[in-house]
C-alpha cells in the first residue's frame, strides 16, 4: 500500500534506477555495487530490486558478469512507476463510510446520497501526488544531476561506476548515430543540493 510515509525502499530504488541510466549501453551493476555506491545494507536493497525487475523497469542479468541495469529507457520511467513498483498500486486513503455509524446515523435512504467529502479530498490529493510522480522522469532527474552536481563529483561517480560496471549480455551493439549519448555520470551519492 502506498503510504505517505513511504519506506526506505522507494528512496533506494529511485537512487539506484537513477544511477543505472548512466551505465553505458547494455552495462549492469551488481547489487552489491548499487548497496555499496549508497552505502546501504545489501540484503535490504536485494529486496527492493526484483520488484522493479518484475515491473519492466529493470533487466536482471544472471551470471558472473551480471547485475542490474535499465529494462527500458530513462525517459520512459517515472517516479511513480518506481513507488508503485515498491509500495505497490493500492491507494494510500482507504475510505471505510463511519459517517454511516454511530448513534446519530441516519437511516434514510438519500442520507449519503453524495460521496463522502472526506474521501473525495483525500482522493483529489492523492491523484495531484501520483500526477506529479507521473510527470517526473529518470532521464530528467538524470539529466537535472548532470546539470547541477559539481564536476568533482561528477568526475569521481563516472570513475567509480566505470571500475564497477559488467558489461551484461550480449554484447553491446556499435553505436548508433540518431542516438543521443548517455550521460555518463549523472548521480552521485548525496554529497550536493
Amino acid at each position: 500500500m502506498i503510504s505517505m510515509k513511504m519506506s526506505e525502499g522507494v528512496e533506494w530504488a529511485l537512487h539506484c534506477v537513477t544511477l543505472l541510466a548512466a551505465l553505458p549501453d547494455r552495462a549492469a551493476l551488481p547489487a552489491r555495487a548499487l548497496a555499496d555506491y549508497h552505502g546501504v545494507s545489501e540484503s535490504y536493497l536485494l529486496k527492493h530490486l526484483p520488484p522493479l525487475a518484475q515491473c519492466g523497469i529493470l533487466e536482471s542479468i544472471p551470471g558472473p558478469r551480471g547485475g542490474y541495469r535499465l529494462a527500458r529507457p530513462a525517459d520512459t520511467i517515472t517516479f511513480l512507476d518506481i513507488v508503485e513498483a515498491i509500495e505497490g498500486e493500492t491507494s494510500a486513503f482507504r475510505c471505510t463510510e463511519i459517517r454511516q455509524r454511530g448513534p446519530v446515523h441516519n437511516t434514510a435512504p438519500d442520507a449519503y446520497r453524495l460521496p463522502c467529502a472526506i474521501h473525495t479530498v483525500m482522493r483529489t490529493a492523492e491523484s495531484a501526488w501520483k500526477e506529479a510522480l507521473r510527470q517526473q522522469t529518470i532521464g530528467e532527474m538524470a539529466q537535472h544531476l548532470a546539470e547541477t552536481l559539481s564536476p568533482q563529483v561528477l568526475q569521481d561517480s563516472s570513475a567509480w561506476v566505470e571500475a564497477h560496471a559488467r558489461s551484461g549480455t550480449p554484447a553491446a551493439p556499435p553505436p548508433r548515430a540518431d542516438r543521443k549519448p548517455r550521460l555518463l555520470p549523472v548521480i552521485a551519492a548525496d554529497t550536493e543540493p
